[in-house]
């Protein structure tokens, strides 16, 4: 790895993993919802680093470079394998967005975390980057690569998903 950190010695590889792992991981097992293929997807986003990373030269944008190139990887995954991927919310339960005191006390976390898997992944993905993982709309869009005016309405009809289900226990209208 010493000859990927010659052109840009301030990007520390043992560093990243440190600060990177866990939040590139528990993006990977929302997405994925397998373990493995988490932690999969997690080493080839830090194997790519290893190889490409020395290209990156604005230090400020290393977080959305890693999550940027976990999700493409993951969804290069997803068309290999021709299957809907879905959260296992059980895993980001302590992570879910707000919501109202009176919806709380008619609904208990399982069904939270029932709510969350059956939105679309197209809102889901918004949702979990902006909640869970504390990102802008600006490195959401970064990621997904999608306008941020996008981003901002993939959030907005997440949230209304999520309501309508935890509120009736109806599915989501997409």
């Amino acid at each position: 790895m010493e000859s990927h950190t010659n052109s840009n010695e301030e990007f520390n590889f043992q560093d990243l993993v440190s600060t990177y792992y866990q939040p590139l991981y528990r993006f990977a097992y929302s997405l994925a919802r397998n373990a493995e293929e988490a932690a999969d997807l997690t080493q080839q986003t830090f194997l790519i680093w290893a190889k490409k990373g020395s290209t990156l030269k604005d230090k400020t944008k290393v977080k959305s470079w890693l999550f940027t190139t976990l999700y493409r990887e993951f969804l290069g995954l997803r068309r290999k394998s021709s299957r809907f991927p879905h959260i296992n919310a059980e895993a980001i339960e302590h992570e879910l967005p707000s919501i109202s005191p009176d919806v709380v006390s008619k609904l208990d976390s399982k069904r939270a975390l029932e709510a969350l898997n059956e939105i679309d992944e197209t809102f889901r993905a918004p949702l979990v980057l902006f909640y869970m993982k504390d990102l802008a709309y600006k490195e959401i869009a970064e990621i997904l690569d999608i306008p941020i005016g996008t981003v901002m309405s993939r959030l907005s009809r997440g949230k209304a998903q999520l309501k309508k289900i935890l509120s009736t226990g109806n599915k989501p209208i997409t």
